[in-house]
């Protein structure tokens, strides 16, 4: 399933809506992070992964998205928690596709960090956490 059939044609960015289709292609990953504002793990795994997107995208710029998919109770609480992150967000409104994508990717427990391939949306490593924490700066990137 592609990027854009998991995601749709847009997500939330800090800006406004963003075309999902610009930031996929070859050689290119999106990491999709399953989390949530009332969640102690999450709050202390997201300023980690935060770190490592920013290092990724100093080093390998637009080589990787991150997608935000909420688990949070309501918009205010997505809204405080997504000002956080410098990446996208699938709009917390969308809570058929939020399930829907719970269920397609077997979503057990938050935080979970997915990887996939841009191109096709291929699931690369479905738990990319412990990843995150021994690569904080992505020099082993994509650790296929």
């Amino acid at each position: 399933m592609s990027i854009v059939e998991l995601l749709g044609s847009k997500v939330q960015g800090k800006e406004g809506e963003v075309a999902v289709e610009s930031f996929c292609g070859e050689g290119k990953y999106v990491g999709l992070y399953f989390s949530a504002h009332w969640c102690p793990p999450c709050r202390g795994f997201t300023p980690v992964l935060a770190d490592f997107y920013k290092n990724m995208n100093s080093k390998k710029a637009g080589m990787l998205e991150i997608v935000f998919i909420s688990s949070d109770r309501d918009q205010k609480s997505f809204d405080d928690y997504f000002a956080e992150m410098p990446w996208k967000a699938l709009s917390f409104s969308d809570r058929e596709r939020k399930a829907s994508l719970s269920e397609h990717f077997e979503i057990d427990g938050i935080p979970t960090f997915v990887l996939l391939n841009a191109k096709d949306g291929s699931i690369i490593i479905p738990d990319a956490n412990e990843n995150v924490m021994e690569d904080t700066s992505g020099e082993k990137f994509p650790w296929k």
